[in-house]
């Protein structure tokens, strides 16, 4: 509310009252205390960082969402390979990329394969859950998968191919889930 204004050699002098905001016009908070989680990478040690996260903190009775996203579907693909078929296009895609969980590779020191071996092998003798286990864990605690049908499409990915548990959506899906947790990450 404007209370008063003064000229006083070229120099504008205002006063101004704030007025007291009003409860009606406040939006609701609609936030909860759930995670989301937007997998996009297919890199091995990206792939248990984020089954951890979800894990660890779908275990403490929050609700997880892992929406999985171009590269990330490689992640969520079934460990029998159905036969699908496909046009030229997911046919070079499904030559190229990994076609499971236990074809994925490191993110460094790969050294053609060896890498992601010996990290399997280290967190067996250390008696550490290896990713194939966090995934039938998550499953089991409750875990929501969310596969981008966009990155799907453009990539060749079938709904056969994917795990049985996951569930297909577009980014207004993952949006959905966003919005009303208090948490998001980006792996």
């Amino acid at each position: 509310e404007l209370l008063s204004l003064k000229n006083d050699g070229g120099v504008i002098a205002a006063t101004v009252r704030k007025k007291k905001a009003t409860t009606d016009k406040i939006a609701p908070n609609n936030v909860t205390d759930s995670k989301t989680l937007i997998v996009f990478s297919d890199d091995l040690d990206k792939a248990l960082a984020s089954f951890v996260i979800a894990n660890g903190t779908a275990s403490t009775g929050k609700k997880v969402t892992m929406f999985f996203t171009f590269w990330g579907l490689n992640v969520i693909k079934k460990r029998e390979k159905p036969s699908v078929s496909k046009d030229i296009f997911g046919s070079m895609f499904g030559w190229m990329l990994p076609s499971s969980s236990e074809q994925l590779t490191l993110s460094k020191m790969n050294m053609g394969g060896i890498g992601s071996k010996m990290m399997r092998m280290i967190m067996r003798k250390k008696r550490i859950d290896s990713l194939e286990n966090l995934m039938d864990q998550a499953i089991k605690i409750g875990v929501e998968m969310i596969a981008c049908t966009m990155s799907m499409d453009v990539m060749g990915i079938k709904k056969e191919e994917l795990m049985d548990n996951v569930t297909l959506g577009g980014v207004a899906t993952y949006l959905e889930r966003a919005e009303d947790a208090n948490m998001n990450l980006f792996i």
